[in-house]
């Protein structure tokens, strides 16, 4: 999720995006179906059609022809530059976050923590409460000059129009969100090693199996809250669900009403977005006000449509068994390393073994080049049911919007503009760090994709 970032430095920021990533399926930005959320049409019964939507003060305006992903020459620059500030930054945030571990490591700070945390406590418990904060708030602190730096680039390129006071307040809501997570990861995952020094890593696995599940349906109730403002949709767009509602009869889907929201996204960031997050009851789709006001109704709707495409395609139950296997992958390599790490440096940085707590720091080194090495694969896997969600959006809006190759390349454009997306990223940019495919490939899409014409059956919109 894009407000609580994979953070490789420590273990409770690592594994809470890990467990929070599918929490947030593919969302509409650059960077499934659940039982009780979208109810299928019974077999040989029509759904009942919904009214026609009302004329909206967002009905398109006459717009040159989108024939490929353009940029005015100002914008272009300002666009080039702010991607290469952010592929820098991202490389940067993995040495310098290998170096932090390695100067608490060094400075034999665990060890020091550790000692205070068995001071006042014998009981394990108490010590992970004492220990973990501690250690969590040396690490976030140590990497703070990276995370102020990525909130000025944001800044200075109008991205963000966050105070400081407010990233600061936000900040500190995650550091104290880290601290109960840590604690508690913490506290599992010794218990575990304790318990199966060879096999940790596997029932350490099994057990954040059904954390993943927790926390992709307490995401939408509990997290997302503490950062950002929500609200049904109908509420200030009753039009913009009218045309939804349409556009969802023609999926053959039912997503109620209280399951729509708008994100005031607005107060922090010109950004636009949406997403659908959570399953079962907590499972809702959600639309950024700024999208909404960057946006015709036609271009909510086939945005909205993308979004539907992640409900039907179940690309959240695919974002969790995905997740699986990532945290599977990770824990045994880290497991792999683990003890001839320590058997050559535990003593010079003060570790008694890998159950003393102190061992955290050299696990999470291990974790996070292991996990740098995995992010791509995932970013493959996120483009892949972007791609999806795409060919969705243009499949269940054709026919019920005039135009529709062009609405879906106008959202695009719009979508690159304002959130000043890179209009020729590399290869290797692309397969390391983008898990959307790039914005002058999806409108080139939208223009090209025409199973219709050729007499061709559409991919999943029959």
């Amino acid at each position: 999720m894009k407000r609580l970032q994979l953070s490789l430095a420590m273990l409770g920021l690592l594994l809470f995006p890990f467990l929070l990533a599918p929490a947030k399926t593919a969302a509409f930005s650059q960077t499934g179906s659940t039982p009780g959320a979208t109810a299928q049409t019974p077999a040989g019964q029509q759904a009942e059609p919904p009214p026609p939507a009302a004329s909206s003060s967002q009905e398109p305006q006459k717009q040159p022809p989108v024939k490929s992903y353009t940029l005015t020459p100002e914008k272009y620059e300002k666009a080039v530059a702010f991607s290469r500030a952010h592929y820098r930054l991202y490389f940067i945030q993995f040495v310098y976050g290998l170096l932090v571990v390695l100067l608490v490591l060094r400075w034999k700070l665990a060890p020091k923590y550790r000692d205070w945390a068995e001071k006042v406590s014998s009981r394990r418990f108490l010590q992970a409460v004492i220990f973990a904060p501690i250690l969590l708030l040396t690490l976030d602190v140590l990497g703070l000059p990276i995370d102020l730096y990525s909130h000025w680039l944001s800044l200075k390129y109008e991205i963000s129009i966050q105070s400081w006071p407010s990233w600061f307040w936000d900040w500190t809501k995650g550091e104290l969100i880290s601290f109960v997570v840590g604690i508690f990861l913490l506290y599992l995952l010794y218990g575990v090693i304790r318990r199966s020094p060879r096999r940790w890593w596997f029932y350490f696995w099994l057990v954040t199996l059904p954390l993943v599940l927790f926390a992709v349906f307490i995401a939408p109730l509990v997290i997302d809250p503490l950062f950002n403002k929500f609200e049904p949709l109908e509420k200030t767009q009753p039009q913009l669900v009218l045309a939804l509602e349409q556009m969802l009869h023609r999926a053959g889907v039912v997503i109620p009403r209280e399951r729509m929201f708008l994100m005031k996204a607005s107060e922090k960031t010109k950004a636009l977005n949406a997403y659908v997050t959570g399953f079962g009851s907590s499972k809702r789709m959600v639309v950024y006000d700024t999208t909404i006001a960057n946006m015709t109704l036609p271009e909510n709707v086939f945005v909205l449509g993308h979004e539907t495409g992640h409900y039907v395609l179940n690309h959240l139950y695919k974002g969790i068994a995905f997740t699986a296997v990532v945290l599977f992958v990770l824990f045994y390599l880290s497991y792999r390393g683990i003890g001839k790490l320590l058997t050559r440096y535990g003593p010079a940085w003060g570790i008694r073994d890998i159950n003393d707590w102190a061992s955290l720091p050299a696990l999470l080194l291990l974790l996070s080049i292991v996990g740098f090495f995995v992010a791509p694969i995932g970013n493959t896997f996120g483009r892949h049911v972007e791609h999806e969600a795409d060919i969705y959006g243009l499949e269940v809006t054709h026919g019920l919007t005039p135009n529709s190759s062009q609405v879906a390349a106008h959202s695009f454009q719009i979508l690159g503009e304002v959130d000043l997306a890179d209009p020729d990223p590399s290869e290797f940019i692309k397969f390391w760090l983008y898990d959307h495919p790039p914005v002058a490939e999806r409108v080139r899409f939208a223009l090209d994709y025409d199973p219709w014409s050729k007499g061709e059956a559409p991919k999943f919109v029959k």
